[in-house]
């Protein structure tokens, strides 16, 4: 008898705990977690003929402590030997829940306070995909990092991999789903 009064005790305390502490995830209405790119998130030029607009991205159960966000883009099947980063945004509020789709180059649709830094196109903005013809189709890593600072001192015109450091350096937590692209 004392062990069937045990199981429910002990469900009802995991229940509580998870409902307290949801998940950190990142999505898109316009995307799914490998799925496909579609054209809109296609770069235009390199001899790919996309659209280029970033896509629309929510996110739920930012970590405790968080005080400010960072998102990549970055395609790890890149032919360079160090990837590419695609998108680049920091001191993004913590408060913040979602990205509009189209932000453009200039940052038009970020939240107040946040940055686009420059990504391996060498201009600030998203990038979109534009692998080489007939490579096996390449990952996309749409990746949210909660920090532990409300802000990174550095400015637009950061490279991604300085960026990146001073990311990993604050992480509290990250959230990442993967897309694919090939042509």
């Amino acid at each position: 008898m004392f062990r069937h009064v045990c199981i429910p005790v002990a469900l009802s305390v995991c229940i509580s705990a998870h409902a307290a502490n949801p998940p950190f995830t990142l999505t898109s209405p316009e995307i799914t977690d490998g799925g496909h790119l579609g054209p809109t998130q296609v770069f235009n030029g390199f001899g790919c003929s996309g659209v280029n607009h970033s896509p629309a991205l929510t996110w739920s159960g930012v970590p405790a402590g968080t005080r400010s966000l960072a998102l990549t883009v970055y395609d790890p099947d890149a032919p360079t030997g160090s990837g590419w980063w695609h998108w680049v945004v920091f001191n993004i509020p913590a408060s913040a829940t979602m990205l509009p789709a189209a932000i453009d180059a200039h940052g038009q649709g970020l939240p107040a306070g946040a940055i686009q830094s420059l990504t391996d196109f060498g201009q600030p903005g998203f990038g979109g995909a534009c692998p080489p013809v007939g490579d096996k189709p390449h990952r996309y890593q749409f990746t949210l990092h909660a920090l532990k600072t409300d802000k990174l001192d550095l400015p637009a015109s950061s490279m991604p991999a300085l960026v990146g450091f001073m990311i990993h350096a604050n992480e509290i937590a990250s959230t990442r789903f993967t897309a694919y692209y090939g042509r």
